[in-house]
């Protein structure tokens, strides 16, 4: 190091400090540098005296093209502005700039305009005025619909393997997001280790577009084992053998045990691909024990169910026939069996699947115990509806509500998994797992009628973070006259992840006067 390069550093270190604060919003920063060539090697000190930040004055969005004519691209420019990194009165920060453009045209292009790109940008700055004025015009380019598909990769399945999980149609208008949620049904299956999905933007193809499928087959046989922990069944452990294609055309196998303090499982799977009406068929056999709340159960149930693939609008029916005993401590053994057919249907309203943060889902089912071939003739309902409400841009509002009957004179000959209990970190927080029920001896049973509900509203301290605070209130009885919400309350923490958000609440049961830690992960749809 000769002097002279240690002056030129030290004279260049004054520029970069001010380039620094600059993208940071101070454009006024004033830069001082002192060298103390005493010690050795010299001190450097540099002093940056920030100043007032320059900020958003105004904001224009300009789009042309025939997204602006169009519902879906109108809809895509409300959430560009919505979602706009710098809206007025914000410090300019050149990070979130460039981040603010590459985000607008993104959203763009995740509805019918593949093709959109930014046209033109200009951040217009006054540092004596401090403050910013921003201009950015995008291109949507022609509307894209979907054509074809084009898979490569496939060489133990059929084409149709991968065709019939594809709710693409052609001629439908384009979305980023019905291609992504392809790309996670595929994935889902087991079938692959890799799937890619997606279409060429070049606005030639904007009238037909083929959708480039990719797959890597996975090895078809796989073997998985766990332990972990749940507020809910505590200790768990579990092994799992699959097989996704078990006769050579697709058929899916699973069977798995699974050990927990408070419950026991086996069951054995059969899932077969979808066919051309894009339904797929399985077939389910369980045993199940579990000891909750001085309530000993048995279950054994084997049963048939079709469902749609389309999660968004998706039917699904059964029929299955199911051996319950139940040995509430204090109280006289209850056997039953019902052959028990039911339908349900799904609406999911939301910006995605695993991880919503805007939108509504709600399910309703209803079924019913075949008289003559079960214990009871019964009928059964059971509605959920769940929303999401944006607050601002870091805040979120979270409400639910859930409720079910089961239409019969008496609960006794009704299967327990057919009745209902609630309380537990997925309904309500503050209370022992199924802990809300019917008295019966010293056991809580599951009655004929429930009812449960809950708001909580996050802040999100970044876009992985967030603290929450929640009230929830449910309950399940034998006769509507004896309904009292219980309630829970309480703080917690969330954090989103790839599998669904991650939540670990501290919770209080009022009615159980007690305080208690719960944890759980992803949704219950």
């Amino acid at each position: 190091m000769t002097p002279e390069l240690f002056d030129q550093l030290a004279r260049d270190a004054i520029g970069e400090a001010r380039d620094a604060a600059a993208t940071e919003g101070y454009f006024s920063a004033a830069i001082d540098i002192t060298v103390d060539r005493t010690p050795h090697p010299a001190a450097v000190t540099l002093q940056v005296v920030e100043g007032e930040p320059t900020r958003i004055a105004s904001v224009d969005i300009g789009l042309d093209g025939p997204a602006t004519e169009n519902a879906a691209g109108i809809e895509a420019i409300a959430e560009i502005r919505r979602q706009w990194l710098l809206p007025q009165g914000a410090i300019f920060r050149q990070r979130l700039w460039d981040s603010a453009k590459e985000r607008a045209v993104a959203t763009l292009a995740a509805s019918p305009f593949a093709s959109a790109h930014l046209a033109s940008s200009e951040a217009a700055i006054d540092p004596d005025a401090r403050r910013a004025d921003l201009k950015v015009a995008i291109d949507s380019g022609p509307p894209f619909f979907f054509g074809g598909l084009a898979i490569t990769g496939l060489s133990n399945y059929d084409l149709s393997l991968v065709r019939n999980f594809s709710t693409l149609t052609r001629g439908e208008p384009y979305s980023l997001r019905s291609v992504q949620e392809y790309v996670r049904r595929l994935t889902n299956t087991g079938y692959f280790a890799s799937v890619q999905a997606a279409i060429d933007p070049d606005p030639a193809t904007a009238a037909e577009a083929t959708v480039k499928v990719g797959v890597i087959e996975a090895p078809p046989k796989r073997i998985e084992a766990g332990i972990g922990y749940s507020t809910d069944t505590q200790f768990r452990a579990n092994l799992t053998y699959r097989d996704v294609n078990i006769d050579g055309h697709a058929l899916r196998f699973s069977a798995e045990a699974r050990y927990e303090s408070l419950a026991q499982v086996g069951s054995l799977r059969f899932d077969w691909p979808p066919d051309d009406t894009r339904w797929a068929n399985a077939v389910l056999a369980q045993v199940e024990r579990t000891d909750l709340n001085d309530l000993i159960t048995k279950t054994a149930t084997i049963g048939f169910r079709r469902t749609s693939i389309e999660e968004r609008n998706q039917w699904q029916f059964g029929i299955g026939g199911i051996y319950d005993q139940q040995f509430p401590l204090g109280a006289s053994e209850v056997i039953s069996h019902a052959l028990y057919i039911d339908a349900q249907r799904a609406w999911r309203r939301t910006d995605d699947l695993l991880s919503p943060t805007r939108g509504w889902m709600a399910v309703l089912a209803v079924g019913a115990g075949i008289p003559g071939v079960s214990s009871l003739g019964f009928g059964r309902v059971v509605g959920h509806v769940q929303g999401w409400l944006p607050l601002g841009d870091s805040n979120e509002l979270t409400a639910r509500a859930e409720g079910g009957a089961v239409i019969a004179s008496t609960r006794i000959g009704v299967p327990s998994t057919l009745l209902f209990r609630t309380g537990g970190e997925t309904s309500v927080r503050g209370y022992k797992f199924d802990s809300l029920g019917v008295q019966d001896g010293q056991a809580t049973v599951p009655g004929r009628y429930y009812a449960v509900g809950s708001v909580e509203v996050t802040h999100w301290i970044n876009d992985f973070w967030g603290l929450a605070t929640f009230i929830d209130a449910g309950n399940a009885v034998d006769s509507l006259a004896d309904f009292r919400f219980a309630l829970g309350y309480g703080v917690g923490a969330r954090v989103r992840t790839p599998i669904g958000p991650f939540r670990i609440d501290i919770a209080y049961g009022q009615d159980a006067r007690q305080v208690r830690v719960q944890f759980s992960i992803g949704i219950s749809f």
